[in-house]
């Protein structure tokens, strides 16, 4: 997002609208960002939503695809321009000399910054689909724990009820009511 914004940055500052291949990358860049973050200080409640974690996930995989297809004409533009420079003699006493050629290695980058914004895209794909798998499993999880839960809940409460004086049913009754609001989600 850093890179992303530095480029949005220039193009403000020379009074010019940003190319849409930069744009659409940085505005779902910054929404992914406050949506791991907004999820990462809310896990304590991720399991009662965990499916609609996943779907948001999913659609910033779609999001961050569309923004790497628009960027995608510079994965064939080479950025780095390497030559050939003067020759220079090293000599290494009795031990006999040698030549080296010395390279000029020319590196633009605005260009080799957006291939870096590219791949970090394309990684990004992958992140929030391996967190909205990951998201779907653990929402499936906790429901699962949460309905074997609340059948052993039921189930025990059941029993005490049937069994032993009506001073015991009102005492088991009250306890189970308190341990319904007791809930904690993890």
């Amino acid at each position: 997002m850093g890179m992303l914004a530095y480029f949005v940055h220039g193009y403000v500052e020379s009074n010019l609208l940003t190319p849409n291949y930069i744009l659409i990358l940085f505005i779902v860049s910054v929404l992914g960002l406050a949506w791991a973050i907004f999820t990462l200080f809310s896990y304590h409640r991720s399991s009662a939503n965990a499916q609609f974690v996943a779907f948001v996930d999913l659609g910033f995989v779609g999001a961050f695809i569309a923004g790497v297809y628009y960027l995608s004409f510079v994965r064939n533009i080479d950025c780095v321009n390497i030559t050939r420079g003067s020759s220079a003699d090293i000599s290494f006493g009795i031990f006999g000399g040698a030549q080296i050629n010395t390279l000029n290695v020319s590196v633009n980058k605005t260009c080799s910054m957006l291939k870096a914004c590219f791949a970090f895209g394309i990684m990004n794909c992958f992140f929030f689909f391996s967190t909205a798998i990951l998201a779907w499993i653990h929402g499936g999880k906790a429901e699962a724990k949460e309905k074997k839960h609340h059948s052993r809940e039921r189930s025990h409460s059941h029993r005490r009820s049937h069994s032993g004086s009506h001073s015991g049913s009102h005492r088991s009754r009250r306890s189970s009511h308190s341990h319904s609001h007791s809930r904690a989600y993890v």
